[in-house]
């Protein structure tokens, strides 16, 4: 006899026999022993998973003497003559040579004619979704009402490609990738059969390269017995297929996980100098990494993973080097990458460029953690005394906390590299005597605030911990106490300048400017705005106007009204920041 190959020699001849697929199996098997049989049936699924031999082996069950039965003789004339495929009442046709509609109408015509010498007449039509598409309409009504011995049995890789009006009329089963525990077992059990010794690390490597199809590891399989005869190691496999050993990939995940630049990048170098391939290099870094988070996430439960034995050791000890953030951040970076890959010139550089990526992406912060943090160094200040903010007073807009939105802005982009270019503040003055401010500057000063609230509630945050300190010559100096002087940084910039010549201007004091300096609380300094005094015990409130007092005293007032989404929407930073987060305002709090 002539050579055949494992892959046809230890081809599945009954559904026990087959790997993988049992809720496909079972189902058939329990359709034919309730006499349930259905008109169409379509298997879906990866090339290599069993499609087409569960088919045969259903129609052995149909076509068996004294079928429809599963347990049916292997030595049946009728069931050899189908497993040979030389059978006249079951056809197997090709969809992609077939695909026209006179083949359909000539299959209509022959359906008619009852079976040869079988129960049933079956059509198995392989990679159905080839069939054009007035192929497939010319099949709807003979698939909808066949002959009462008619059975048609489809198969495709690409169940997409199929018409929903043929779907619609089928049984559809899914085949599923198989195991890689199972393809290393099966591959075993042909392997004893040909006195064949392969190393239990050579089984897992076929089964990796695999990628769940058993056809393809089978054919893997028969080749290395050709090219290394009756002994098979895991180098042989390696060096044969452009493979990289699964002990590199974990050193390579490991060098990520402990940010060893230098480690990675040489690890990188060898693999690539030694001819491996570095899309299917990513794809096993990017699967051990994606175990490693499931591992964790799911405290350890292996049910969920299929690995060897010497991955299970890896993830034990590479799981504590990373939190499941991490691995989240260098999955969807290594994700990005194999996207990537297929239209890369240089996939060395642009894997070199990823495992850079994940190394960073492993300590990154989220942008969540960072404004936590802001908050708890706000909530410190507070504590201390030197951030309390006064609230406005009714119908005014509440301002957060000094600067606290800018700063989170900008500390949110620089911890993901984005550097923005800031205005250098002016050089704070010194402290200086200043006069007391008059009732014209402290009237100037109120209407300035409310004017710069109504347009950027953050600016006028700023600016009701600040004093007006002079009005002459065409410049207004503001002031900032010593114990807010940190907040210059923040609101001396071109815009703030700008927005507050515009509101002066608006107030008839055109062709103004503006300067910041750190100088101390004057001697009678302006209310902030709507923030009247507590009236002194015994006096009449009534009677009595607003006191000016120092900041600290400005606390003490009524709650403000909450303010809502539309205060806030219009200021240029909340804009810039929902520009650069692509977010949007959901909630505004006091």
């Amino acid at each position: 006899m002539s050579y055949q190959v494992i892959a046809r020699k230890y081809r599945p001849q009954r559904f026990a026999d087959v790997v993988g697929q049992e809720h496909v199996t079972r189902t058939l098997a329990n359709a034919v022993a309730q006499k349930r049989i259905a008109h169409a049936y379509l298997f879906c699924g990866p090339r290599g998973t069993g499609k087409t031999t569960i088919a045969r082996i259903f129609a052995k069950c149909l076509n068996c003497a004294g079928g429809p039965k599963i347990d049916f003789d292997d030595q049946d004339p009728r069931c050899v003559e189908i497993a040979e495929g030389r059978s006249l009442d079951v056809l197997e046709i090709d969809g992609a040579s077939n695909n026209g509609v006179e083949q359909v109408r000539e299959l209509r015509e022959t359906c008619k004619y009852a079976p040869a010498n079988s129960q049933f007449k079956i059509y198995i039509i392989d990679e159905v979704h080839m069939l054009s598409t007035a192929a497939f309409n010319a099949l709807l009504k003979t698939l909808e009402e066949p002959p009462a011995h008619v059975k048609f049995m489809f198969a495709t890789t690409d169940p997409e490609k199929v018409l929903p009006t043929i779907l619609s009329r089928c049984q559809r089963f899914d085949l599923r990738r198989i195991p890689a525990a199972l393809i290393v077992k099966y591959l075993a059990h042909i392997a004893k059969k040909e006195k064949v010794k392969v190393d239990e690390a050579a089984l897992h490597a076929i089964a990796r390269g695999a990628d769940g199809g058993m056809r393809d590891a089978e054919s893997t399989l028969d080749q290395l017995i050709s090219f290394c005869g009756d002994k098979i190691e895991e180098s042989d496999v390696l060096s044969m297929f452009g493979l990289a050993a699964q002990r590199q990939i974990l050193a390579l995940s490991g060098a990520v996980l402990s940010g060893e630049i230098q480690t990675a990048l040489t690890l990188l170098n060898d693999l690539a100098q030694n001819g491996k391939d570095l899309g299917r290099l990513l794809s096993d870094l990017l699967g051990h990494v994606r175990n490693l988070l499931i591992f964790q996430v799911s405290r350890g439960d292996l049910s969920l993973l299929e690995v060897s034995e010497a991955e299970i050791g890896a993830l034990k000890e590479q799981s504590a080097k990373a939190d499941a953030d991490s691995l989240t951040r260098i999955l969807e970076t290594l994700a990005e990458a194999e996207l990537s890959l297929r239209d890369a010139t240089s996939r060395k550089i642009l894997l070199e460029v990823a495992l850079l990526k994940a190394i960073e992406a492993r300590k990154a912060a989220p942008i969540d953690a960072v404004l936590k943090q802001l908050n708890q160094l706000r909530g410190g200040r507070g504590n201390a005394g030197s951030s309390i903010v006064p609230k406005p007073a009714c119908g005014a807009s509440a301002a957060p906390e000094p600067g606290d939105e800018a700063a989170s802005v900008l500390q949110a982009r620089e911890v993901h590299g984005i550097h923005p270019v800031r205005q250098a503040p002016a050089t704070p003055a010194p402290p200086t005597e200043v006069a007391p401010v008059s009732a014209d500057l402290a009237g100037i000063w109120t209407k300035l605030i409310e004017a710069v609230g109504r347009v950027s509630p953050f600016t006028r945050s700023y600016l009701v911990d600040a004093h007006p300190v002079s009005f002459e010559k065409g410049t207004l100096v503001i002031g900032f106490d010593p114990e807010f002087e940190d907040h210059l940084g923040l609101v001396d910039n071109a815009r703030n300048h700008t927005l507050l010549q515009t509101k002066l201007t608006e107030l008839g004091h055109a062709n103004c400017r503006v300067k910041f300096v750190r100088a101390g609380a004057p001697a009678n300094p302006p209310s902030a705005v709507g923030s009247p005094s507590r009236p002194e015990a015994g006096t009449d409130a009534a009677a009595k106007p607003p006191q000016p007092g120092p900041a600290a005293a400005r606390v003490k007032q009524a709650p403000p009204s909450p303010p809502g989404k539309n205060d806030f929407k219009d200021d240029p930073l909340i804009q810039k920041a929902l520009e650069i987060f692509k977010g949007r305002i959901v909630e505004v709090r006091a």
